[in-house]
């Protein structure tokens, strides 16, 4: 059962990663980012406000290490034990920096974090959490 659940869970990361990286413009920068040698890639985040009405945008901002100028970055949401990619993206920025706005409709805590890819590998923020009304 173990097996089929991870089994699920990565198909459905690849998915997420494939369509980001679809969304900015094709698999080959998504691809083409990988870490220096002997580095591990992160990516920090923190959200604008943490308490916000159905509807409103909410602006996320941190900082990557690890992860090449112009890398994808997106925005998940955790639904029923998933994580479920939104429509909101990014690229790192020189400085290794990002900002990302995403409108929240769905009403309740929301659970989000920010995803990229270094190289073969999928990186993920920690979760911040953001109260929809």
């Amino acid at each position: 059962m173990t097996s089929v659940l991870r089994h699920h869970c990565l198909r459905t990361l690849g998915a997420g990663a494939l369509s980001v990286a679809l969304l900015c413009g094709g698999t080959t920068g998504a691809l083409a980012a990988s870490p220096s040698p002997g580095k591990t890639a992160s990516i920090t985040v923190k959200a604008d406000k943490t308490e916000v009405k159905a509807g409103d945008k909410v602006t996320f901002t941190g900082r990557t290490k690890g992860l090449k100028v112009g890398s994808p970055l997106v925005l998940q949401h955790e639904k029923s034990g998933k994580w479920i990619p939104l429509r909101a993206t990014a690229k790192v920025k020189k400085g290794s920096s990002y900002a990302l706005i995403a409108k929240l409709n769905t009403k309740g805590a929301e659970h989000l974090r920010i995803a990229g890819v270094s190289g073969s590998r999928k990186v993920y923020s920690p979760t911040v959490a953001v109260k929809v009304k």
